[in-house]
This record gives C-alpha cells, structure tokens and sequence, in this order.
C-alpha cells in the first residue's frame, strides 16, 4: 500500500505503481464508457493522473470514508465519474468489474454523474461551477466543528467562466480557508470546443487577484502534483490552487487532444484498439454478457445529522409584530443557550432585514457574511449541513428561493439539512415592486422533493414553527411576508397559537368554525381571512377559515370536512396557477369529494406600492373578498 499525507518525497517505486495503476484506470474509463454507449471518457484521462495521485495519499480510504476528520474530496466536473469510479476501484474502495459493469445502469449506484452515496465521493456533482462552493462549505465545516482536516476540489477549466466560482473564491480568503487546496485539469477542452474560444477565462490571474497562492504544474507528472499538493496542505496561511496542464484524452493516441472524446464514448472496434494502445486486456465480449446480468449491491453512506439544541421557553407576542422579530429573537436565544453547540448563520448583505444581526452579536465567530453572493451562499449553507452543524440562511424569497433554485435542487439531491428563514414573500412586499415580490416560492419549491415549506399565520406561529425546524434534520423552509401581523385570537378573544399550542406538521388549524363555505388560507392571508369571516357572519354567512401552515403535507381530513359546506375558497398571496390554490385542487380531484373549488390569489405581476393599495387593486383585499363570498354562496 502507498504510504498516507503528503508528508515526504514520493520514491521511484510509489511513481511506478501509479502509472501502473493509470494504466488500468485508462482500460476501465475505456470499458465502461464503451459498455454503456455513452459518458465523458476525454475529461476522465486527462483527469485520472491527478485523481490517482490525491486519492492515494489524502487521509481517505476504504477503511475511513465516514470518519469526521477524514479529508474530503469534492469533484466539482461530475461528468467526469468514469475517472473517478476508476481510481477508487483500483485503490480498493469497490471491485474495478463491478464499476466497469454498473456505469450508468439504473440498479447501481454509478451514476453519469458523482453521487455521494459512494464511499470516497462527498458531494453529488455535474452542474458546473458549484463544487468549490461545496469544498468552501466543507472547509468551514472543519473550523466550526474544531475538527482538523483537508478540503480538496477537483475541478474543470472551462468551469472557471461561472459567476459561481468568483464567489467562492473571494468567500474563501475573506474566511481565510487555508484547509483547501483546488485543482483544476486544464485539458482547454469543453463540449463545443477550445476553452480560449468558447469563453476566455484568465485562470490564473483571477484567483491571485482574490488572494489565492498559485501553483502552475503538470497535470500528467505524478511528482509534480504530489510536490504540488505537499507544499499547498503543509502552508496554514492560504487557500492555494494548482493549475494542473493535461491533454484531453490522455494515453490513446487517436484521442489526445481531439475535442469530440470530451462526452463520446469509444465504439467497440475503437475501444479494442485503445485496448491494445494500453496493453490491456480485450474481454468486451465477456462484459458485455454480463453488463445485463449482473446484481449490483447497494452501498449507504451514513448521514451526519445536525445537533438537537436548547430552544428555551417558547414567549408568546401580544402585540402586532414583525414575524423577521420572532426570528431574530429565537437566533439570538438560541445562541446564549447553546454557546458551544456546531452553529452557523449566513447572510447575504440583509443583517438587519432579515434580523440575522441578532445571532451575530451573541455568536460572531459562527456568523457568516457572504454579501451579494446568493448562489455561492447556498451551496457552502447546503455542504456545511451534512457535517453535523445547524444551518440557517436568512434571505428576500426572491433571492434565497428563486435566484438560487439550481442550487437548492442540487443540495435536495444531496440529501442537506439546511434551514431557511425566507422573508418578502408575496405582494406583501409593497413598495420594493414586481422584481421583489416573490409569489412563486410555493410553486418552486414543490418541484425539490426534499423540501418541506412553512408559513406561519402570525408571530406566535412563527415562534412554534423556528423552534420546531431548528430541532429537524433535512431541508425547510419558513416563509414570511415583509409586514408586521397582527396577533390571531379566538372568537373569545384569546391568544389562538398560545404557549400551550403543540405545532404538528401537516396539521391544519381551524382558526374559525363555519358552514357555508371553508376558505384555506396562510401568511399574511389569515387574519384578512378572519376578518372576512367576522364581517360576513354579521350578515348571516358563516365561512369556517383553515390556516395551512404546511402546504406541502395538508391533513386530508380537514379538506373532506371542509367540502361538506359544498365551497372551498382558497385566499392567498401568491400564484394561484402553483400555490395553494393548485394543491387544494387537485387534492379535492384525487379524493373523489366533488366540492365547488374557487381559487383567489395572484394572477399578474403586480405594481409598487403599499401592500394594501396591491391587495385592492387585485381584488385580495376584505371588502372585496367578502363581496366575491356572497356572489359564491
């Protein structure tokens, strides 16, 4: 076995056994792709010299993969797998048939892309540009949790035109990451042709302009990206990256350099030349009888879970507030109770907006200011999630929902735990106008499987419902408006979401009984709700109000109790084509109930101005809910 860390000089044995083992990983890049009739097997040949050598001497192994102070290794050019899958099967982390075999089959788990359920793999990968975002995140995670490791990311080089990367660039050296090291396989090759022609990028140049120590080498010379790697992870002072000079294709002479091999397999008869170009050995024939017959197992990686805090008592607000007060009011008590607990909170140039201010006067250290720099927040909150920390993002909706979409499908995919509290949503907003109104979050975020989404009906909720999800794994969101609520209470004049009230998620509150109609509504909706409610029944209509909190996981009891009233109203702030409106519906389709659905919400962008001026220009207002009532009943 090769000797660990970069710690020594590599001896002319280790060099020997590497380009012994590139060999073969070059055969199985070849097989694989060719088996499967398709893949990048360009990228992975100019990529494997420098997987070889990381993987061989980073603290990372079979033995080790799911130990908290393991290095981790992010691959940012996913489409690179085949590489990948290679190098890890000749290192002993699986059997190099079984990968050969199991490339892109729908049983296995070597997918087209990276995936991190696979031992040695800590980031699922292949929309470029987002996994320095993710080595940052994991870089960070080493700081917060006092846990001592390295952070490489491999990376392509045409990937370096993305806005993404500038971002975590600068996050890096502004948090002085000197735990990660980046390195890119500059084989000047993309899908449509030479990187300098595509979309120039000056590589080197930028990352010293951010701060970065720069190391140019060759990426086909094992003692070079050793040396290269050795003097990056033993400097404390910088986050380094190495420039890494390949050729696309590298070791089968039709190949080299030759653009079209970046994402085209090899046919069988080229396969078998390059086969023999390696001296490796020619069982197409057998693999292919078995690619169709083969089992493959299934391997688990165990997820990190964020810790369980101390959440205090939970206060209860009598007077009309801002939902963006409960939520700085809960950081700022959930940082004096659990002062050594793995804790971060992230902002995007909103402190006092969004009240993240609050956390970060108790808790410096584990507050995190990233600017205007959206896409790049989301993914290091994401990476840092799956390390056992507790993660909170504080944002606008139309930045932390719609902007960073990709990125939140990406973290959904990697099974994250990332928290956030997403303020500004809806026509609430007002003044700031149509490009700040986000009233298409619920719509968005009912596409990431993984998410679950939380509106709270007034402060008190909003309270109930942070404590809840600051004590749950996976991703939530909790969606607030931009305006103070008022507090709701009984009919008998009591606070409803009391300190007695036990939030359950999925849980539908009826907030006000009735008969002749049931209206579903949340947010800033509800106490309009209330007081459509209350006005009408002076006038001898009684509408039951439901407040959904939860979306996403509505209690269908409740929606076949509401349809004996023979008329459903849904009453929100957002697109009634993908809000509640839509899921209502379709509810009440797939249960067979036949009850009378009328959807009021949002149907064109809207103007600036105050957000009741908006509500009564687009008819959301009480007068004109309560007059559309009475033409419904």
């Amino acid at each position: 076995m090769i000797m660990k860390y970069f710690d020594k000089e590599l001896t002319d044995n280790e060099i020997k056994k590497l380009k012994e083992l590139a060999r073969h990983c070059r055969g199985d890049i070849l097989k694989m792709t060719t088996l499967a009739g398709s893949g990048h097997p360009g990228g992975s040949m100019s990529s494997i010299d420098i997987y070889l050598t990381l993987y061989s001497f980073a603290n990372i192994s079979k033995e080790n993969y799911d130990d908290p102070a393991r290095d981790r290794i992010v691959i940012s050019h996913g489409h690179t797998s085949p590489g990948v899958y290679a190098c890890l099967a000749r290192l002993n982390f699986f059997e190099p048939e079984e990968v050969i075999l199991g490339f892109r089959k729908i049983d296995s788990i070597f997918e087209g892309h990276i995936e991190r359920n696979i031992p040695g793999i800590e980031w699922s990968s292949g929309n470029l540009g987002q996994g320095l975002s993710a080595g940052c995140g994991f870089a960070l995670g080493s700081r917060v949790n006092n846990t001592p490791y390295n952070v490489f990311v491999v990376m392509s080089d045409a990937e370096q035109a993305k806005g993404q990367v500038a971002e975590a660039r600068r996050f890096a050296v502004k948090y002085n990451l000197n735990n990660l090291t980046v390195i890119i396989d500059f084989n000047h090759f993309q899908i449509s042709g030479r990187v300098e022609k595509i979309m120039p990028v000056n590589i080197k140049e930028n990352y010293l302009a951010d701060g970065w120590k720069v190391q140019e080498i060759s990426g086909h010379n094992f003692s070079e990206i050793y040396n290269a790697l050795k003097t990056a992870v033993n400097d404390d002072k910088y986050p380094y990256v190495i420039i890494a000079e390949t050729t696309i294709g590298k070791g089968i002479s039709f190949m080299e350099g030759e653009r079209r091999y970046h994402g085209k397999s090899l046919k069988i008869d080229e396969c078998r030349k390059a086969l023999k170009e390696l001296h490796i050995e020619d069982d197409l024939e057998r693999l292919f009888s078995l690619r169709d017959k083969k089992g493959f197992k299934k391997k688990k990686r165990k997820d990190v879970l964020p810790p369980r805090i101390k959440i205090g008592k939970i206060p209860v607000y009598t007077d009309t507030t801002h939902p963006r007060n409960v939520f700085g009011d809960i950081l700022e008590e959930v940082a004096k109770l659990n002062p050594s607990a793995p804790i971060a909170v992230f902002d995007c140039d909103l402190t006092e907006s969004v009240r993240t201010h609050r956390f970060a006067r108790v808790m410096p250290d584990n507050f995190f200011e990233t600017g205007v720099s959206e896409h790049n927040t989301a993914t290091i909150a994401g990476a840092l999630s799956i390390n056992g920390i507790l993660t909170i993002w504080g944002d606008f909706g139309v930045f932390g929902i719609d902007e960073v979409y990709n990125q939140l499908r990406l973290n959904d995919i990697n099974r994250t735990n990332l928290k956030i509290f997403a303020t500004h949503l809806g026509l609430n907003v007002g003044p700031d106008g149509k490009t700040h109104h986000c009233i298409d979050y619920i719509g968005l975020l009912r596409n990431l499987l993984g998410f679950k989404l939380l509106i709270p009906g007034d402060p008190n909720q909003t309270g109930h419902i942070m404590r809840y999800v600051l004590n749950q794994p996976g991703n939530f969101v909790v969606g607030v408006g931009r305006t103070k609520l008022p507090i709701i209470k009984t009919e008998d004049n009591k606070i409803f979401f009391s300190r007695n009230y036990r939030f359950e998620y999925g849980r539908v509150d009826l907030v006000r009984p009735g008969k002749d109609c049931a209206i579903f509504t949340f947010g800033p909706m509800l106490p309009r709700a209330v007081a459509v409610r209350d006005g009408l029944r002076k006038q001898g209509i009684v509408p039951a109000v439901y407040n959904v909190s939860a979306p996403f996981d509505i209690d269908k009891d409740c929606i076949t109790e509401a349809s004996k009233t023979g008329l459903i109203i849904t009453y929100e702030d957002h697109i009634t084509e993908s809000g509640l409106g839509s899921i209502i519906g379709q509810m009440i389709a797939e249960m067979g109930l036949g009850t009378k659905l009328f959807k009021l919400g949002i149907s064109k962008y809207g103007g600036s101005d105050r957000p009741e001026v908006l509500y009564k220009r687009y008819a959301l207002d009480v007068d004109s809910v309560m007059s559309l009532i009475k033409k419904l009943c």
